[in-house]
C-alpha cells in the first residue's frame, strides 16, 4: 500500500485515540498534563490532536483531575507506569485499532498521526512503533485490541517497562530513516521529564510559529 496516495478515510477502519495523562511527573514537579502550552495546556493541545483522528478521544489517567476535559478511563493495574496505561486503554477500547499517544510531545504532528494510523490498518501486526536512534517510542503507536493479552501477563508478572512487551507480539517497527524518508521530523517525538525541557520545548514551539 502506498501511503502517500492513502487518504485518512480510504479503507481505513475505526481508531480509538487514547491519550495518557497520568503519571507523577515526579521530574517535573507537577502535573505534565496541566502545564500551559501554547493557548492551554498540555492535555487539552493533545485532545485537540487526537479529535482530528478520532471524534471521542480518551484520556487515560485520574478521573477527578482530567474530566472535564473528556471521557477518561483509570488504570486497572495501579502504579505500573505507561504500560498500565496501555492496558487500561486496550481493555476500554471498542475498535481493532488504537492510537496511544503521551500528553508530553507537544509537538506531535496530527499529519503524522495519521500516517501512523493508516500504517497500522495497512498489516496485521498487533503493535505498530516508531524506532528513533535505537529507541522505540512506544508512547505514540498503534496498538491492536489483541495486544491486551500480552500486555496484562507482562503486567501480572511485574513486568512494568513497556518494550519488554514487543519481542512477544508481531510488532512492525517504524525505523527513523523511514519516518524522514515519508517527510516528517523527528523533533515531533520530544518529550519533556524536567522543568528544562519543558522551557526548552516552549522555547522551540515558538521559534516554529
Amino acid at each position: 500500500m502506498r501511503l502517500d496516495l492513502v487518504r485518512y478515510d480510504d479503507g481505513v477502519e475505526d481508531v480509538s485515540v487514547f491519550i495518557l495523562a497520568g503519571g507523577r511527573s515526579s521530574r517535573m514537579g507537577a502535573d505534565k498534563a496541566l502545564l500551559p502550552f501554547g493557548k492551554g495546556n498540555l492535555l487539552q493541545l493533545a485532545v485537540n490532536n487526537a479529535k482530528e483522528i478520532s471524534s471521542n478521544p480518551i484520556i487515560v489517567g485520574a478521573k477527578e483531575r482530567y474530566s472535564s476535559y473528556g471521557d477518561v478511563v483509570e488504570d486497572r493495574f495501579l502504579r505500573c507506569g505507561p504500560l498500565g496505561g496501555i492496558h487500561a486503554a486496550l481493555c476500554a477500547t471498542h475498535t481493532d485499532l488504537n492510537l496511544v499517544l503521551s500528553v508530553d510531545m507537544p509537538l506531535m504532528a496530527v499529519r503524522f498521526l495519521r500516517w501512523l494510523v493508516i500504517l497500522g490498518a495497512s498489516g496485521r501486526e498487533l503493535a505498530i512503533v516508531p524506532e528513533l536512534q535505537g529507541r522505540l517510542q512506544p508512547l505514540c503507536a498503534v496498538y491492536r485490541r489483541s495486544a491486551r493479552c500480552v500486555v496484562e501477563h507482562a503486567l501480572k508478572q511485574g513486568g512494568f517497562r513497556v518494550d519488554q512487551i514487543f519481542p512477544l507480539l508481531p510488532t512492525r517497527y517504524v525505523r527513523d530513516v523511514e519516518l524522514v524518508a515519508a517527510g516528517f521530523s523527528l523533533s515531533i517525538f520530544l518529550n519533556m521529564n524536567t522543568p528544562a525541557e519543558y522551557e526548552a520545548v516552549r522555547k522551540m514551539q515558538g521559534n516554529i510559529r
